[in-house]
């Protein structure tokens, strides 16, 4: 099973942000309903039971967090993401690394569209900066283990267990 933990998010104007950028950015944009803030990528593991131990131990998060600023990873940009950075998800890491998970450089961000060419750099750091601070949505207060399936279609997401 390829299984990672995240929390759901909502976009208020997703398909906005994706015609905003329509023709300056290719690449592979995330199905809406597939958005998430990853916690841990776990990869392939035989059973989730050790996991959900795992997951037991910690606390729902308690509110929603905005989600503010667009950004990316890269050089040249490949990953173009939504930003939540807020100090308290910072403080949820600590405890899933207190739980036994392995947060390597743990970045709060949700993946948007993974980028094969920019089209007009000009054009994209623009329109990067008019997204800035505006609140694009929200982190549902929810911590789910996630089954991952790949096919030729895309991921599909199963939610195994969901700590509220």
């Amino acid at each position: 099973m390829r299984l990672f933990i995240a929390s759901p998010v909502e976009l208020f104007e997703y398909k906005k942000i994706q015609e905003d950028f329509k023709g300056i950015i290719e690449g592979k944009w995330i199905e809406e309903e597939n958005l998430h803030l990853t916690w841990v990528f776990l990869g392939e593991l035989s059973s989730p039971v050790p996991v959900i131990e795992k997951l037991q131990q910690l606390t729902p998060l308690k509110k929603y967090f905005d989600i503010a600023s667009l950004s990316y990873f890269g050089r040249p940009p490949r990953v173009f993401f939504a930003k939540a950075e807020e100090k308290l998800l910072y403080e949820k890491a600590v405890s899933f690394r207190e739980a036994g998970f392995d947060l390597y450089r743990f970045k709060p961000h949700i993946t948007l569209c993974r980028i094969k060419h920019i089209h007009n750099y000009r054009a994209f750091k623009e329109l990067k900066h008019y997204y800035k601070e505006r609140i694009l949505g929200k982190i549902l207060p929810q911590i789910t283990l996630y089954e991952s399936r790949l096919s030729k279609s895309g991921p599909a997401y199963q939610a195994l267990y969901t700590l509220r």
